[in-house]
């Protein structure tokens, strides 16, 4: 089973409330009509096509998840890894998409990702206002793995860049 097709197979709201119902327990088509409302007909479709997808197995004629299928499909959908080969793993570990998603608490970790972010947004001896320094961070932080004024902090911290009455620089 694929993410798409776990999703597909979720998609209506019946199939979903019928889902729910053998999840909490239901395991006949007449306790999942019962518990969700839905006619006799909609849940053995819905049922079909929850087994059909995986989501649901039949054995012995009681209805229930399969928790088998559903551990396999969350190892198989897990996100591919974009990184080139050779990226250091601090990167692959804390970037995807070129955008933050954690920082390091490790000091070492940390200032190897910082080295990265000032080596792909800032060019030597070019000196930058706080705004466009600002400017530069905040694409980094668009999943929310940190704020922009706490990476300049850190870049500051680092002394990846210096900053002297408002305007910043990279060494």
């Amino acid at each position: 089973m694929t993410a798409h097709a776990l999703a597909g197979a979720l998609a209506d709201d019946g199939r979903r409330r019928i889902f729910a119902a053998i999840v909490l327990g239901a395991t006949s088509a007449t306790e999942v009509a019962e518990r969700t409302g839905l006619p006799a007909r909609v849940v053995l479709t819905g049922v079909r096509r929850l087994t059909d997808a995986g989501l649901v197995t039949g054995a012995d004629g009681a209805l229930a998840a399969d928790e088998v299928s559903l551990r396999a499909a969350a190892r198989e959908s897990r996100p591919a890894d974009d990184a080139e080969p050779g990226v250091d793993p601090v990167l692959r570990t804390f970037l995807r998409a070129g955008v933050l998603v954690g920082l390091p608490a490790q000091r070492g970790r940390r200032r190897a990702l910082l080295a990265h972010i000032v080596e792909q947004s800032f060019e030597p001896g070019t000196r930058y206002p706080e705004r466009a320094v600002d400017d530069a961070l905040k694409p980094w932080c668009a999943a929310g793995g940190s704020d922009h004024a706490t990476l300049r902090r850190y870049l500051i911290d680092e002394q990846l860049l210096t900053r002297e009455h408002g305007i910043y620089q990279r060494l």
